[in-house]
């Protein structure tokens, strides 16, 4: 998955609706907003204080930010991280927890860590997909948790549940199922004859997702006859979400456990921030129009009393949704698993949440979410996922998880980061081999840790910083802008990804800095994207050569076996495996990377082996590594047999040069 994909892809498509930015909206919401309230809204914020039926909390001190962007994570954006269930604080002996105003949460002041105590939380028959080696508890410092009771070792599927609801992106919905998430075979998908929207594996699956779409496809029928332009054809899938939870609820009632476990997730809506406010009123409004709700009255059969308890739903939506993925990361859409978003916080977690797709689940089962324990985790403690890209330096993680999530997190990464963190990192001016802190507009006083030179050309290293970060995302923007056409965007990212990254590599950034770490990755993303059909060795060695870097610059970064440099490998290893279109390598070139010939292929069986290996752990032994572990085994077997192959060759081409020799 690339760094910036879902953040940008999202950020692309997530509000097309008929809301416009200046807080004007359809007819119908706006009516809906004044027959609920006495007075019409004026603007936005209005708006939302009016449709919640009380105002937003707007004092600085009490804010607590809920995002209007669902699934937000890490640029590459990150494996898909997990959503927020409460608070997340690893607080150390002699820290002051952030001051919280989330129910439920510790009084502020002083907490020792020996103080913490947790207590099991009464699921009261909800949560039955929950294994017995696991548990909910509330912690006295950061509220609910997802707790081991059994010793766990890394690569062991935690919990295998599928999402409550789940939905493809726009741009994925004619290349993957609606109901089961699998990807378009070379046989093709069946589209719905009547709203001509959705796409099915088969009959089977489009029967099981009918409980559903019976509602869905009136509405995006209703929406398309009505929308102004081609652009909003479809509404965001955050609205078709909304749509499939409030559907499901009214399927299965109100007083279900499918239902009870959705008003189960957190709500922020008490102290949503400002800011969020306006993002608010546009989902708010989308929703409106696309379930076709003219009156107060009319949220009644979604187990809505109030325009409040809508609010209410958007909130624990926002708060609580997880990113869904295809097998090898890539972000295609979005899913509420409740269960799992008890799982808590951590810039390290010893968790991850993957779609592994593993040979022998039924498509009755996909899209099958599954939280793998990233290294081993010992009895009575807590398993925690990252809500947020790890790769990104501490300020950047800080303020998504405070914007995003309501607090400030208190891991030990965040708290005792180590002296040199390689995300902020500068070789040395002197050569030496060691690293030094990256310079700051407030502290530029830094020297390797090695031989102790100072850096001198912080200005330059400042300024080269920040113009990476611009050029990243105005790059990952002109990769997701739907109006472009594709050779436009792909030409216009790659200019800007091959005209920065000498200047970032110049200044000295370590290969796991940001932003030359994600760059390098879109980077590599764009070149795989424009390769011509007609393949040179000069555009795969660049692409062989880039995919090296980016693998270099995550492996001080990222555990062993983590999914994204799991992917990341054995994305390398078969670059390296493809034909040459060039025959083998001068003696010239022996030294260069990448190699030619057969010491290629055995870089490449290398590379995979070591893939392998990881993606074992990061999908889950159990699953073999899931959909991607299949492949690079696979290759595996083939490159062996070509290896095979070469080496009984020049085996044989020695011994007939002996038996000539002897005939001589």
């Amino acid at each position: 998955m690339s760094f910036g994909k879902l953040k940008s892809a999202r950020k692309a498509k997530e509000f097309h609706s008929y809301v416009k930015p200046d807080g004007s909206s359809l007819s119908d919401a706006e009516g809906l907003t004044a027959s609920l309230n006495t007075a019409p809204a004026s603007d936005s914020t209005e708006q939302i204080e009016q449709l919640a039926g009380s105002g937003a909390n707007t004092e600085p001190d009490q804010m607590q930010h809920t995002s209007a962007h669902p699934a937000q994570t890490p640029r590459t954006d990150e494996v898909p991280y997990g959503s927020l269930a409460e608070e997340s604080q690893e607080v150390q002996p002699d820290l002051k927890p952030a001051p919280s105003t989330v129910p439920g949460k510790a009084p502020d002041g002083p907490v020792q860590r020996n103080a913490e105590t947790t207590t099991p939380v009464p699921l009261n028959d909800c949560h039955i997909s929950l294994p017995a080696s696991l548990q909910i508890r509330e912690s006295s410092r950061h509220g609910r948790g997802i707790y081991t009771n059994t010793a766990l070792q890394a690569g062991t599927v935690v919990m295998s549940i599928v999402p409550h609801v789940s939905v493809l992106s726009t741009s994925y919905l004619d290349q993957h199922c609606s109901a089961c998430a699998a990807s378009a075979t070379e046989s093709g998908l069946k589209r719905c004859p009547k709203c001509k929207t959705v796409y099915y594996c088969d009959k089977a699956c489009q029967d099981r997702d009918w409980a559903w779409h019976k509602h869905e496809c009136s509405a995006l029928q209703t929406w398309a006859a009505s929308a102004p332009s081609p652009d909003v054809m479809i509404p965001s899938d955050a609205v078709r979400c909304l749509g499939r939870i409030l559907w499901g609820s009214q399927k299965e009632g109100p007083d279900s456990t499918w239902a009870r476990e959705i008003r189960m997730m957190q709500s922020n809506r008490a102290s949503v921030h400002s800011s969020s406010v306006e993002d608010h009123t546009y989902l708010a409004h989308s929703l409106v129009r696309y379930l076709g709700v003219r009156a107060p009255a009319d949220l009644q059969p979604f187990s809505l009393s109030s325009a409040s308890d809508l609010v209410d739903l958007i909130s624990r939506f926002t708060t609580n949704t997880f990113t869904l993925t295809s097998a090898s990361l890539s972000p295609i859409g979005i899913c509420v698993a409740p269960t799992v978003a008890f799982a808590n916080h951590s810039c390290s977690p010893n968790a991850v949440i993957v779609f592994p797709r593993a040979q022998g689940t039924p498509a009755s089962k996909e899209p099958s979410l599954n939280l793998v324990a990233l290294r081993d985790i010992a009895p009575g403690k807590e398993v925690r996922i990252s809500y947020v890209d790890t790769t990104l330096p501490k300020d950047l993680r800080q303020k998504e998880l405070t914007e995003v999530y309501n607090f400030t997190c208190q891991c030990k990464l965040c708290t005792k980061p180590p002296t040199v963190d390689p995300r902020e990192s500068l070789w040395c001016p002197k050569k030496c081999g060691g690293t030094c802190p990256l310079p700051t507009e407030e502290d530029n006083l830094f020297r390797c840790t090695k031989c102790g030179a100072g850096v001198t050309n912080v200005d330059a290293v400042l300024d080269a910083a920040r113009i990476g970060q611009e050029a990243l995302d105005k790059a990952t923007s002109l990769q997701f802008r739907g109006e472009l056409s594709l050779r436009s965007k792909g030409y216009n990212a790659t200019q800007l990804t091959t005209n920065i990254i000498p200047i970032l590599v110049s200044t000295g950034l370590t290969p796991s800095a940001h932003p030359l770490l994600a760059m390098t990755r879109l980077h590599q993303e764009l070149l795989i994207a424009s390769l011509p059909t007609s393949l040179s060795q000069e555009s795969l060695d660049e692409v062989i050569r880039t995919a090296a870097k980016y693998n270099a610059g995550l492996q001080p970064i990222l555990p062993k076996g983590h999914p994204i440099r799991a992917i990341a490998l054995a994305e390398l290893g078969k670059l390296l495996a493809v034909d040459e279109p060039a025959s083998l390598a001068s003696p010239a070139q022996a030294s260069m990377f990448p190699p030619s010939g057969p010491p290629r292929l055995k870089l490449a069986y290398e590379s995979l082996v070591r893939a392998h290996e990881e993606l074992l752990v990061g999908f889950g032994k159990a699953n073999g590594g899931g959909h991607v572990g299949r492949d690079v085994r696979d290759a595996i077997a083939r490159l062996e047999k070509e290896i095979g192959v070469w080496t009984s060759g020049i085996k044989n081409a020695l011994e007939d040069s002996v038996l000539a020799q002897r005939a001589g």
